[in-house]
């Protein structure tokens, strides 16, 4: 587990049980810029979800900091009924007045190095449709259409898959 990544002005660590509402609203101003008439109120209670995230025993919640502000955060556990060596990338998330400085880069780094120290070999996530953005991140970083999970009609996410590589 990382305890503490310095990159400069970045922090990189364990987000804590206090910080989970600047985590949610973080979500929520990024989740807004690939949402095309704003963010879906479906009644998720996003902050109740990131403190249950953050105080998961079998989950991990990163956080990136800069001048003390938390600027980026991947979310990640084990999905249910997953083999042990697979990992699931549930958020992952830069503010977007932060984008195009190498945050999202150090972070995806930082979950790698993690996954790799948890003898995890797989990684999995569902990106939205319209996040165009991400979609060409992920690309970039290596991953992958999941060949397990095709695009389906009407469905509103693509399943990526990351080979983790091993040490």
């Amino acid at each position: 587990m990382i305890e503490e990544r310095v990159t400069g002005s970045r922090l990189i660590r364990t987000a804590l049980p206090a910080e989970a509402p600047a985590v949610a609203e973080l979500h929520a101003r990024a989740r807004a810029t690939y949402y095309p008439d704003g963010l879906p109120q479906d009644g998720t209670d996003w902050l109740a979800v990131w403190r249950a995230a953050i105080e998961r025993p079998d989950g991990h919640v990163l956080c990136v900091v800069e001048h003390g502000h938390i600027v980026g955060i991947a979310s990640f556990r084990t999905p249910e009924g997953a083999p042990a060596d697979t990992v699931k990338l549930f958020q992952f998330h830069v503010d977007p007045e932060h984008w195009r400085r190498g945050i999202g880069t150090e972070l995806h780094a930082a979950c790698v190095e993690e996954w790799q120290a948890d003898g995890r070999r797989t990684a999995v996530l569902d990106v939205h449709v319209d996040n165009r953005r991400a979609q060409a991140f992920y690309a970039r970083h290596g991953w992958v259409p999941d060949p397990e999970n095709p695009p389906a009609e009407g469905r509103h996410h693509l399943c990526l898959r990351y080979r983790v590589p091993g040490e």
